[in-house]
């Protein structure tokens, strides 16, 4: 069962904005894994190139690092949710 999307905002958007919330707030604490894109791709029944979208976008702000054949971490130090 997947998560309902609002059709009127980007969906990449809208799935990274529920990650960062899910790490500001404890679910994903620094240092643990993050849902894979497949797993994201379940959650929010999004396309895979949706997914990775989201994954770079958060990379690209510092919420995440992701070790090649490992997955996607928390960072130790995320930024601070606007």
């Amino acid at each position: 069962m997947s998560i309902e999307l609002d059709m009127t905002r980007p969906k990449w958007r809208q799935v990274a904005d529920i990650l960062r919330a899910r790490i500001a707030g404890g679910t994903y604490p620094p240092g643990s894994r993050i849902p894979s894109v497949v797993a994201l791709t379940g959650e929010f029944g999004i396309a895979a190139v949706t997914a990775q979208k989201v994954m770079r976008a958060l990379r690209e702000e510092g919420w995440i690092r992701t070790e090649a054949g490992m997955g996607s971490y928390v960072m130790d130090q995320p930024p601070r949710a606007p």
